[in-house]
């Protein structure tokens, strides 16, 4: 038997109760909308990728987290803070960095609920 290789995982991601809300949050988040076809939406930063999905479903959301990772974390949250996505994103949370037992991160709660952890590599 050939060995299993892992490939990357691109995990599908609830849009939450506004489809194209969720879209333009991801893109004002700095994520480039690669493709978009009926409920679904491709995104990617860097090496990170994923598929939005015209969902909502708790279910999804609050069993999904997904680490991204940053070359600067503290220049990323300054442009974040700059952004006042809050506002902007009534319901989507964001959270100061700070030291965990694994290491430092920030945390993203989108429009469905799903927690976004953002580290550095």
């Amino acid at each position: 038997m050939d060995q299993v290789k892992p490939t990357a995982i691109i995990p599908f991601v609830p849009g939450g109760k506004d489809f194209d809300r969720s879209r333009r949050l991801f893109r004002a988040l700095g994520f480039d909308e690669i493709w978009a076809d009926g409920g679904y939406a491709g995104f990617r930063a860097g090496g990170a990728q994923f598929i939005l999905q015209d969902l909502d479903h708790p279910a999804f959301a609050n069993n999904l987290m997904i680490r991204i990772e940053v070359a600067d974390l503290d220049r990323w949250w300054s442009e974040m803070q700059k952004k006042a996505l809050p506002d902007a994103y009534p319901g989507f949370q964001i959270k100061a960095p700070q030291e965990f037992p694994w290491g430092r991160e920030a945390h993203l709660i989108d429009l469905a609920g799903v927690c976004w952890h953002v580290g550095q590599p």
